[in-house]
């Protein structure tokens, strides 16, 4: 079985990176390999390609089968070309000089156009950069509008509340102030007659005879105190009943 020439994975899941390698076609991909020539990163724009134009190149000759994707990359690199020009100065085609000639002018002009697509890619680059530093600086320029037309409105409605609130607060003051006015300009002369009905206390005073009149009845209970001897009177004829019983013996002494 021949030699290869191939790829071994590295890298994270969605995020590769390869090894080319110089491998036996039996092995696995990622198994044991005989030499390592360069490395493929397909994550970066354009693709890093760095591989050893010699290296690869006598392995070509030595038998060597690139896998297709290899061969697009020894494409890239010009070591397929490169060997294409050594079979035909090997045929007698053209001489060596020329060989090198033709691949030095085919490696200039591969090499302009991947700097023309890398100077295109930065320009790309830096127009969307511009592109979205100006979308931000647009936005950026509303908002601060925005805010001050926010700013100018909250000012203004804090200033009509400010003399909306001193106008209520004038009204207040004034409607504070108007009772206090009538209290003092009600005239005297409306409590004048509240003075003149004074006498009804004298009326009462006056009708304080009655308690006097009361207290001369007072001799009533006195005539009632002296009502009492009659008692005395009652007591005084208890020796009337003495003498009944003084009589009593002048009876007993008749029946004898």
């Amino acid at each position: 079985m021949p030699t290869k020439i191939r790829l071994q994975r590295f890298g994270k899941k969605g995020k590769p990176f390869y090894h080319v390698v110089i491998a036996d076609s039996r092995a696995p991909r990622d198994g044991k390999y005989i030499e390592k020539i360069g490395i493929y990163n397909p994550n970066t724009n354009p693709a890093t390609i760095e591989v050893n134009s010699d290296k690869a190149l006598s392995w070509l000759q030595t038998g060597a089968v690139p896998t297709d994707t290899v061969r697009a990359l020894l494409k890239y690199t010009g070591v397929v070309y490169r060997n294409h020009l050594l079979k035909g100065v090997a045929k007698g085609a053209f001489s060596e000089a020329d060989a090198e000639k033709k691949f030095e002018a085919w490696k200039s002009q591969k090499d302009a156009k991947v700097q023309s697509k890398v100077d295109g890619l930065a320009a790309s680059d830096a127009a969307e950069a511009k592109k979205i530093l100006a979308a931000e600086i647009e936005i950026k320029e509303a908002r601060a509008k925005e805010i001050a037309a926010l700013r100018i409105s909250e000012a203004e409605a804090a200033q009509v509340a400010e003399v909306e609130g001193a106008a209520e607060a004038k009204a207040e003051m004034t409607e504070e102030v108007a009772p206090e006015a009538e209290v003092v300009e009600a005239p005297v002369a409306e409590t004048a007659p509240v003075v003149e009905e004074a006498p009804k206390a004298e009326v009462k005073a006056e009708e304080a005879p009655k308690a006097e009149v009361k207290a001369e009845e007072a001799p009533k209970a006195e005539v009632k105190a002296e009502e009492a001897p009659k008692a005395e009177v009652k007591a005084e004829e208890a020796p009337k009943a003495e003498a009944k019983a003084e009589e009593a013996p002048k009876a007993e002494e008749k029946k004898d």
